[in-house]
């Protein structure tokens, strides 16, 4: 009797549904000729709905509540635009966009709330860079590279084929990486010369969350989540029929770069196959003081999956390989210090000193001293989705992934150290059905991992990690503003070999936050954050000579969880001659992990121990691009961290802070064309910590041109980008070998990109 009464309410509530919702309809074109913009993109950002426009142009969004919402178009490097829409019970809106070439596009997202919405929308302060946008950058097979230029992204490095990206100050194992979501299952947080290896060119686009976003990702995400995102990211919710892909080319100067990659994706009636892969080559990169040996870096992936998809039911499968190796510049001097014997007042800047004028030797023999590191990843993920599950779920989502990662450490051709992390993941995410003004997302998450070691530098014994969570991520929405809050549980246990005690953390982190929209395109946002963060595994078990962060490691197996509070603050704006964000941050964190020297020097290192002190960042990123007229566009960019440590009583500075930068720049734009003059600034680095030196300020001008072909199924861009035009002389901050190896000289890269539908 009650089985049948339930059904008899849903079938009522269902009918009372189609009865009062309605639908919206339109097209996309290209405003210069008019033709159709097959495969753009239209989304409601407070619904978390897109729509693939088809090959006339049209799309169509049905069973739609009634109101007034928003709408954007986009595609790829053309303008992005927003519309008002009403939709009344029974009827279809109608609205049609006009795309044009233009440096003012929306910011879209899908990692900050994890379903798609514009940066006005959004209550973090997110970044996008899409492929297009790191066509024409100096060349990397290594993730910082390619996000360095972005407001509060800085690379940390040692040596091209390393740099990873810091946020906000904040490095290693406080900012997460992640790959369509799940996490890459590198080493690269762990170490230096671990590198966060990354083909752009199998990406739709790279998204930089600054800020802590642990409630979704968990508790590495203290400092804020960069999220490879690539095509096939959403196909589960958006399938398209026929064909679809790119093809890219890359070539150039200052580096012997090259490279290329292809991918496609079919779709037939309810399946999708896709596959793709490709390369990318640098040598040995010249500076204003000479070619930087042994800095080469190289790079193959490959990758394909299939998928089934329908209203109700869809999933996927698919499987990619990576595999690389690239040289670690003056390594080998350091790895030799090491292993000869040392008195404890070895000057560690002396070894420096000396391996900087072996480097300047004409007649200097690198024969068994290079140091390369060769490593290979192996992933398969299966992603299912449950649409329509009664009134109060929208969808359920559930992840798969399994990552079996290999880095060997090589003086010569012999390893001299391996790594091996193999993970499982899994994350199963239900989307709520919009109840009045409550919307969101709970869900749970879980990781197994199991990291060993073995050779001259395995200073950890072999460690398996288990972790759980659950966490919960909801929204209200009262018109005038939007409230959001929820909060994460997680516990992670470490069951280290060698007769190690094993240890357990459980923390909570949660969060509020308002966005008020101030005006039609302008938006404040603000947030309070309380994050947590367990000990990594390195900061509790490593011990030994750690030539990847010119250290010698003593771990601290007594470390407790690591907490945080801190406020952002945002104020954005957009419209067609201004687009702007001006972020405010202060984080403060107690039981802050960060390695102390103790004054010694073991192995020709410098020794330090993971300790626990307060710490707090304060900073501010300020960007924006104002129309001079229709065809001159002026940008400009800034930001600024301040880093302290509580130490006896006082505030001293951290290590490898990002000094003051700028950037200033012109768009000028005619039709397809684009040509970007810009400076690159930054202030001289001279708060420092105890084991480092002062880094000077810089001004490098640059050049990027392009020029795009857009038609109803394709778009051409050629671009070609001039760097360091003036030849400076310039070191980076963050780099552990700054003092040994300036950043790349003088160069010029061409690229070609194509995109069919």
């Amino acid at each position: 009797m009650v089985s049948r009464f339930l059904i008899l309410l849903l079938l009522v509530a269902t009918a009372a549904w189609s009865q009062t919702s309605g639908s919206i309809q339109g097209t996309v074109t290209l405003n210069s000729s008019g033709v159709p913009l097959h495969h753009a993109d239209v989304l409601i950002p407070k619904l978390g709905r897109k729509a693939d426009v088809n090959s006339n142009g049209e799309f169509r969004f049905d069973n739609i509540a009634p109101g007034t919402y928003e709408l954007v178009a986009h595609m790829h490097s053309l303008s992005d635009a927003r519309q008002r829409v009403q939709v009344r019970p029974g009827e279809v809106a109608s609205v049609n966009f006009n795309l044009d070439f233009s440096p003012l596009r929306e910011t879209v997202t899908v990692t900050a709330s994890s379903r798609e919405e514009t940066l006005l929308e959004s209550f973090q302060s997110v970044a996008t860079v899409t492929q297009l946008d790191t066509a024409a950058k100096s060349g990397s097979t290594s993730l910082g590279d390619l996000l360095d230029d972005q407001a509060g992204v800085a690379k940390r490095s040692f040596g091209p084929g390393t740099s990873r990206p810091v946020i906000r100050g904040f490095d290693g194992d406080r900012v997460l990486v992640l790959e369509d979501g799940m996490r890459t299952g590198t080493i690269s947080s762990q170490s230096g010369d671990h590198g966060e290896p990354i083909d752009p060119a199998g990406l739709e686009r790279i998204e930089v969350v600054r800020g802590p976003a642990t409630l979704l990702y968990g508790s590495n995400a203290i400092g804020g989540v960069v999220n490879a995102v690539s095509p096939i990211h959403d196909l589960a919710e958006n399938p398209h029929a026929g064909l679809a892909g790119n093809i890219s080319a890359t070539g150039g100067t200052a580096n012997a770069q090259g490279g290329g990659s292809a991918n496609v994706r079919y779709g037939a009636g309810n399946w999708m196959l896709w596959a793709g892969g490709g390369g990318m080559r640098t040598g040995d990169y010249n500076t204003p003081l000479g070619e930087i040996h042994n800095s080469h870096t190289n790079m193959n992936n490959g990758r394909f999956g299939f998928g089934r998809y329908s209203k109700k039911m869809s999933f996927s499968l698919g499987y990619q390989w990576q595999e690389g190796r690239y040289g670690v510049p003056f390594a080998g001097e350091f790895h030799g210090a090491h292993d000869d014997d040392h008195d404890d007042d070895h000057d560690v800047e002396a070894h420096k000193r000396s391996a900087a004028r072996k480097a300047e030797e004409d007649d200097h023999d690198h024969e068994g001293e290079d140091v390369d590191l060769a490593w290979s990843r192996h992933q398969a993920r299966l992603t299912t989705t449950v649409r329509d599950l009664g009134s109060y779920f929208e969808q359920f989502t559930l992840k798969l992934n399994y990552t079996d990662w290999n880095h060997r450490e090589l003086e010569g051709e012999e390893i001299g150290t391996e790594f091996f992390n193999k993970q499982f993941l899994y994350r199963g995410e239900f989307r709520q059905r919009r109840k009045g003004r409550l919307s969101g997302t709970f869900g749970f998450w879980g990781m197994s991992r199991d990291f060993s070691a073995r050779g001259a530098e395995a200073l950890s014994p072999p460690v398996d990690q288990n972790a759980f969570a659950v966490f919960a991520l909801e929204e209200l929405d009262f018109e005038r503003f939007r409230l959001q809050f929820g909060g994460r549980v997680e516990t992670n246990r470490y069951a280290p070999q060698a007769g190690l005690a094993p240890r357990n953390f459980t923390g909570f982190s949660g969060s509020t936050g308002i966005n008020v929209p101030l005006w039609f395109g302008g938006a404040f946002v603000a947030n309070y954050t309380h994050s947590y963060r367990a000990p990594a595994l390195e900061e509790l078990y490593y011990r030994g000579p750690h030539v990847g962060n010119l250290t010698y490691e003593v771990g601290n197996a007594n470390l407790r969880g690591e907490q945080g509070n801190g406020v952002d603050f945002s104020l954005r704006h957009q419209t067609r001659r201004f687009k702007g964000e001006s972020n405010f941050y202060y984080y403060r964190l107690s039981n802050f992990i960060y390695l102390a020297p103790t004054g010694h020097v073991e192995d020709g290192l410098r020794e330090a121990e993971y300790g626990q002190q307060a710490a707090r960042f304060v900073g501010t990123e300020l960007k924006g691009s104002l129309s001079m007229n229709e065809k001159v566009w002026l940008n400009l960019g800034l930001d600024m961290i301040h880093a302290s440590i509580r130490e006896a009583q006082t505030w001293g500075p951290l290590p490898r802070i990002t000094p003051l930068r700028g950037r200033v720049g012109l768009d000028l734009r005619h039709k397809g064309l684009s040509v970007r003059p810009e400076l690159a600034l930054a202030n001289r680095q001279d708060r420092i910590f105890t084991t480092e030196t002062a880094t000077a300020g810089y001004a490098v001008p640059s050049l990027n041109a392009s020029y795009s072909i857009a038609g109803p199924n394709t778009l051409h861009v050629f671009s070609v980008n001039l760097f360091n035009i003036t030849n400076q002389l310039y070191r980076n901050h963050l780099s552990f070998i700054k003092d040994l190896a300036p950043e790349i000289g003088r160069g010029v890269r061409f690229s070609y990109n194509l995109h069919f539908y």
